[in-house]
């Protein structure tokens, strides 16, 4: 393989372009698309190399945006945002069903409509008034979980609808694996089926891979360009996700195969794309005012659009996702952190945060969280080096 390559990682909020002599970092022009803004401000460089020379990685459509329609916002609107929000999907707008006709038409493609009501003994639910509303909807994709006696209704009026169990049970409990799952593996397919990724093929004739992929395959050689101790963690905080990337050693049941480091991906705790996301689940943190509070603050910051708003969200992320791989919650994998020597931060956190402002946060973290006085080394990757380290190994 050549070494004479371009990367180039196309993120949510930024763009990184890495030749053998430096690494350039732009910020996104939302009015375009990333092909053309790419070309626009780093045309010069990519035509210097052939495209097989030229590696793209993208975490940019990280996130899904939905529209849910809904019989009650007590049971049905609720469960399915709350589905929704924890599948790292964007709600872009709920729609009582009683009001439909009511509602303005979105105008921009929704990436997934989801329709929910009535429990399993509900019938002749829904009519001509919501077969209208989606004929006027733009989305691409549309999935039903609610009464089980309205299926046949829905599957002769609208195209290409996928059915999956009620996520209403007949106790008003909330069933949501079905549901999670489905509305995952679509997240999982955004990464590289989206066109403004597609039209980045003009330049590259390699794979695509989605950043957090190429970021983990970084992790054996990252203590050749840091000052990291094992073990440690990487925590990866952008516009849409964060990502925290770890070794084997660090749990207690060894879920790696064939990698020496796993990731998860929290597909709802991004500070540009996933932002209502990321505060829905900072209000449903138990420890989030004692933090706002620490951090000299209230709620109302979540408000804001201030440099001092984007700080305290890049801090609650760094809270929240320790938090979620503590023995705190018992949802997600554990790690056992009280044993972690370094955590390592990149992406879009490190233009926001400095290290003291990180150091405070994990201090805070361990002391409420874990009782203890434990103290990781925090690693800045300040330049973006980390996700060039594979192409270089």
């Amino acid at each position: 393989m050549s070494q004479n390559k371009l990367l180039i990682d196309i993120g949510s909020t930024y763009f990184k372009v890495s030749t053998p002599q430096s690494i350039e970092q732009h910020f996104r022009d939302f009015n375009k698309d990333i092909h053309d803004d790419l070309t626009h401000k780093c045309g010069d460089v990519i035509k210097g190399f052939n495209k097989e020379d030229v590696y793209i990685c993208s975490s940019a459509n990280g996130g899904l945006s939905t529209l849910i329609i809904g019989l009650t916002e007590s049971y049905s609107l609720k469960y399915a945002k709350n589905i929704a929000f924890n599948s790292g999907i964007n709600i872009i707008e709920t729609v009582m069903y009683q009001n439909i006709e009511e509602y303005s038409l979105p105008s921009d493609l929704i990436d997934v409509v989801i329709i929910v009501g009535g429990i399993d003994s509900k019938e002749n639910i829904f009519s001509t008034p919501l077969f209208n509303y989606l004929e006027n909807l733009k989305y691409s994709n549309i999935v039903y979980v609610g009464s089980e006696k309205e299926a046949d209704n829905l599957a002769k009026n609208i195209e290409n609808l996928v059915m999956l169990p009620n996520i209403i049970d007949d106790k008003l409990h909330i069933i949501e694996e079905n549901l999670k799952e489905y509305l995952t593996n679509l997240y999982q397919a955004d990464i590289e089926g989206k066109e403004d990724i597609k039209s980045l093929y003009d330049i590259t004739s390699n794979q695509i891979y989605s950043t957090p992929y190429i970021v983990n395959k970084t992790l054996p050689l990252i203590d050749a360009n840091f000052s990291v101790v094992d073990p440690f963690i990487l925590i990866d905080i952008g516009g849409a996700t964060t990502d925290i990337h770890y070794s084997k050693d660090l749990v207690d049941e060894n879920i790696v195969t064939e990698n020496e480091y796993d990731r998860l991906v929290f597909k709802k705790l991004g500070v540009y794309k996933s932002k209502e996301s990321l505060i829905f689940a900072a209000k449903n943190n138990e420890f989030t005012y004692e933090l706002l509070t620490h951090l000299k603050v209230t709620e109302n910051i979540f408000e804001e659009s201030s440099e001092k708003a984007l700080k305290v969200l890049m801090q609650l992320a760094i809270f929240l996702v320790l938090t979620k791989m503590s023995h705190y919650k018992q949802a997600y994998v554990n790690l056992k952190l009280l044993s972690i020597n370094s955590i390592v931060l990149t992406g879009g956190i490190t233009k926001v945060l400095n290290d003291d402002e990180v150091a405070d946060i994990i201090s805070f973290f361990y002391k409420k969280i874990l009782n203890s006085e434990h103290n990781p080394t925090v690693v800045m990757d300040k330049n973006y080096d980390i996700w060039t380290l594979a192409n270089k190994g």
